[in-house]
């Protein structure tokens, strides 16, 4: 399982840059967080911690 970043609800908080182990995670120059797909493993640690719930699964395609 892949996450992203819902930037609508996204507040730039910085709590899943600093808990993702893998450091798939910055801020843009939107003021938001986003997620480098290819870095992200899964872990599901950035959705656990977001407090807006800002972190979403990615659908993933076949």
């Amino acid at each position: 399982m892949k996450y992203k970043i819902n930037k609508s609800k996204c507040a730039g908080c910085g709590a899943c840059i600093s808990n993702c182990p893998e450091g798939a995670i910055k801020i843009t120059e939107d003021g938001k967080a986003e997620i480098d797909l290819e870095k992200c493993t899964g872990c599901g640690r950035c959705k656990e911690i977001c407090p807006l719930d800002a972190v979403e699964e990615v659908k993933e395609t076949k």
